[in-house]
Parts: C-alpha cells; structure tokens; sequence
C-alpha cells in the first residue's frame, strides 16, 4: 500500500509525522537512492528509504507509553548538552518519542509512542483535546484576574484561546489553581499566570483529555487498550 513518505516514516518510528517533514525538506532522506525533498512522494514498503545515512523499516510493535516527568528531565529523545532526557528513564526496546513537550521544570503527564498516527491525533490543531495542570502560584487570582484569564491572555504576540482556572486552595501569599487549556505554545501556562504577576511556582500537568495521572514522579506504565482506542478515536485526517 503507498502511503506519503513522512507518514511511513513517522510509522516507522522515526519521528514525530510534522519532524519528518522537515527531515525530507532539508534533503536528509533518499528514496531508492533519490534524495526527496517534495512532501508528496509517496513509498511502500518495497522501496529502500534512508535517513541519516540509516534504513528505516516499519516498527515490529506499536508502543504507546505515559510518564510522570520529573523536573529536571528534557522532554526529548536525545540532549546535546548532556541533560537527563524522558527517554533515559523508559526501558523499552522500541525507538519511541514524546509527543509534544512539557518544560525543563514542569512535571506530569508526558505520552510516548513509536505511533506517527496517534501522535499526529494529539497534536494536530484541529484536535482540542483538554490538558489540565495543577500549578502552585504567587498571590491570589481575583474574581476579575480569573475572567480575563478565561478569556484569553496576551502573551506576548500571541492571544490564547478560551481556558479555564480555578483556585484550588489558599496559602500565605500563594494559592493553587486548576487550569484547563486546549493549546500547547512554548511555556504557555507560565506565561498567562505572569500575565497577571501570578508567577509560577510549581507546574504540574495531571490529564490529556481522558488519559490521567496516576503514576508515581519518574515511574511509567504502558497505557491500557480503552486508552489506546480513546486516542484512536480522535480522529487522523491525511493532511
């Protein structure tokens, strides 16, 4: 069956469908010798593809992985500079990735497959799947602090869309709130709580639409078959 080169490749384990795209842009992917730099090539599983100078095969086994990522940890595959990545910490044999970020020190729920299709689910901005985060902050939101919030927040040359937040509980000069958003810009929540001198103290992310926390800080599991299907059934367009 043909299918798009960055979609066999994704499948294959490579990277992320949107990372693969910028590998064949930049020439770094022959096919059958020919280095690809057009989006609309399509293979099968005849044709000889190289990337980095290495064959890429389709992956034996579809692995679908969620983390509690303790701080401290980089959400990637590999680190040039050395840091502890997610990926130090799962023992599988499968060559799999994050799918999307959480910051150097955030912590909380982080998904892993080797799946280029389930990825491109979660990720595609089409798909508005909730993520919910607990986060420790200076002060108190206000009634008035919270309807701005909710309403979108400038974060500098970008408006967020609608979100939600509640104030969990109280403490002197600082609170915790619960804060729901269905985007995923670099450094986002910290960015709206400073937004209104409400700086972040501690950020944890506790769900990803239906999938929840539930596992120690720096322990894994695999996700089960309901979760699996859930993340199937939010839909994967060719696009």
């Amino acid at each position: 069956m043909m299918e798009r080169l960055q979609k066999y490749m994704a499948r294959c384990g490579v990277a992320s469908r949107r990372k693969c795209e910028e590998y064949i842009q930049n020439g770094l992917v022959t096919v059958n010798g020919i280095t690809i730099t057009e989006l609309g090539t399509k293979v099968d599983e005849n044709d000889e593809v190289i990337y980095n100078g290495r064959k890429i095969v389709p992956c034996e086994e579809k692995v679908y992985i969620a983390i509690n990522k303790p701080t401290g940890v980089i959400t990637s595959v590999t680190d040039d500079r050395g840091r502890k990545t997610v990926i130090d910490i799962i023992d599988v044999k499968e060559r799999i990735f994050p799918i999307g970020r959480l910051d150097y020190d955030t912590s909380g729920l982080l998904l892993l497959t080797n799946d280029g299709d389930v990825y491109n689910n979660i990720i595609h901005p089409r798909v508005e799947i909730n993520k919910v985060y607990e986060a420790v902050v200076k002060g108190c939101f206000t009634p008035d602090e919270i309807d701005l919030f909710e309403n979108g927040v400038d974060i500098g040359g970008y408006i967020t869309a609608k979100s939600k937040i509640e104030v969990i509980e109280t403490f002197k000069n600082k609170s915790k709130v619960r804060i729901i958003i269905h985007e995923g810009k670099n450094r986002q929540v910290r960015k709206m709580c400073k937004a209104f001198n409400h700086d972040v103290i501690s950020l944890k992310r506790v769900s990803i639409g239906k999938i929840k926390l539930d596992t120690k800080v720096g322990e894994w599991r695999y996700l089960t078959d309901k979760e699996v299907k859930y993340l199937y059934e939010l839909g994967d367009e060719d696009v």
